[in-house]
């Protein structure tokens, strides 16, 4: 997933959702044998884990090499996650997803609208899969009402910049304000996960949003796909938060080329992970004219994730007695992990401490991505202590992912270590860390949530930077 949010060790427990479906005729037709029904269409149910409902959507299709399926994960934003796997006969649904080592059993019923199941995924939980019809599928559709819409009062093209890697080429869009320019411009960093260049997530599109904002306030706008994401290149399995600097630093020198864009006046705005980015990139070079971190981090990687997996849980009502467990299990497979030990050898060793089974396994193999083992021991005050260009530090209050009350102070201190007077800090109320408006601030609201991106996050972003360039 994207920023930063790792539940690792996350505890589950049996429940069926109860959906109410629509657009069912008045008079039902009578029953058929479940063996006569088709399983093709689209079928959802929830699990319930701590955190809340996890809204999970099947979808079959069939064709010359007979039956296909993709699964939705709703609530985590995730979709066409390949099914390896499928069977239907005689009512029984058979499927499997070989590579996160998940799998579903299931009896229809005589009407062929229900799938009574179990998933088991490294535990067995209760999952009952309803048929829907069109007009439940249209009216679940998320609403996003702050995604842009034409006609814009700006120009928005779309580009190709090279990374400072080696080989790679990048594809993004540059939001150019009306006017005779030469404009101040802001590169958009995105969190963690393969992200394409609005931040998408859950159907939000807060980058698209920001972008939009600044571009109507006179700042252009840069944001792109990730590397090996959408239309850019490059791989990006085995990457890791260095790699992703040399490509936004490819981004702020693209910039540079631009003449209706101010050189002395380009900054760098990353969000959680991209908020860790920003300052390694601003740390080597003395031509960044400011940076906006929204919800970055001020501690190591795995200081993060003992945090916010704690904070999840309390938030979902989890007893405190299984936020110990969690953290021991953490704490076995990130010492290991943080080493230098080859993958196979942390993954030998994590299971020798806490067994072999499905979910254990899995979770040790995620721990020795390239990527996770330098996020457990990544610094970002190192960096942030070098960076001597304005600074402006944005959380939310509601934030659980990166807590502000632990990442905030550490960013003060390291700026201020470096001797960095430039700073501005704004803690904003009732926002979480994708700076929407919101209650608990756990992650099972992003999707539910309407609102994209707080307008008081815009405004603060806005009129900061609108300032620090000397924009009236």
């Amino acid at each position: 997933m994207n920023f930063m949010y790792a539940p690792v060790m996350s505890s589950f427990s049996l429940a069926s959702l109860l959906f109410a479906c629509a657009g069912l005729a008045q008079t039902p037709p009578p029953p058929k044998p479940a063996a006569l029904v088709s399983i093709e269409g689209s079928w959802q149910g929830a699990l319930k884990i701590p955190v809340g409902d996890l809204r999970l959507r099947l979808n079959v299709t069939k064709g010359e090499g007979g039956l296909k399926a993709t699964l939705d994960s709703l609530d985590q934003g995730a979709r066409g996650i390949a099914v390896t796997e499928i069977s239907f006969a005689d009512g029984r649904l058979v499927w499997r997803i070989g590579n996160i080592g998940a799998s579903y059993e299931g009896q229809m019923n005589e009407a062929g609208d229900l799938v009574v199941g179990t998933f088991n995924q490294g535990a067995k939980l209760k999952l009952d899969l309803r048929r829907l019809t069109a007009a439940d599928i249209a009216a679940s559709a998320p609403k996003r009402p702050q995604t842009p819409k034409p006609p814009y009062p700006y120009r928005s093209e779309d580009v190709e910049f090279a990374s400072k890697a080696a080989g790679i080429k990048l594809a993004g869009t540059l939001t150019i304000p009306a006017g005779p320019g030469p404009h101040p411009g802001l590169v958009l960093i995105t969190g963690s996960g393969a992200q394409d260049r609005d931040e998408t997530l859950f159907e939000h599109k807060p980058f698209a949003v920001i972008a939009d904002h600044l571009a109507r306030q006179g700042v252009a706008v840069l944001r792109y796909d990730d590397r090996g994401t959408a239309k850019s290149g490059g791989k990006f399995p085995g990457a890791t938060t260095l790699d992703f600097s040399l490509d936004a630093e490819g981004a702020l020198e693209y910039m540079r080329t631009r003449k209706e864009l101010a050189a002395s006046k380009l900054g760098l705005g990353g969000h959680s992970e991209g908020g860790v980015v920003a300052p390694l990139v601003a740390a080597r070079r003395t031509d960044v004219a400011f940076l906006v971190l929204m919800a970055g981090t001020g501690v190591p990687g795995d200081q993060i994730l003992y945090a916010q997996g704690a904070a999840i849980l309390r938030a979902s009502k989890a007893p405190e007695e299984a936020i110990a467990t969690q953290r021991k299990m953490q704490e076995a497979m990130f010492r290991v992990a943080a080493t230098d030990l080859p993958a196979d050898e942390v993954v030998k060793k994590i299971q020798d401490t806490l067994g072999t089974q499905t979910g254990i396994s899995e979770m040790a193999h995620q721990v020795t991505e390239p990527w996770f083992r330098a996020f457990l021991r990544l610094d970002p005050g190192v960096a942030l202590a070098q960076v001597k260009c304005p600074v402006l530090v944005l959380n939310g209050e509601l934030d659980l992912q990166v807590l502000p009350d632990q990442n905030v102070p550490a960013i003060e201190a390291a700026l201020k270590k470096g001797g960095n007077k430039q700073v501005e800090v704004k803690r904003l109320p009732r926002l979480n860390h994708l700076f929407q408006t919101a209650s608990t601030g756990g992650p099972a609201e992003y999707a539910q949530i309407e609102e994209s991106f707080a307008p008081v996050a815009l405004e603060a972003i806005s009129s900061w930077v609108r300032r620090t360039v000397g924009l009236k």
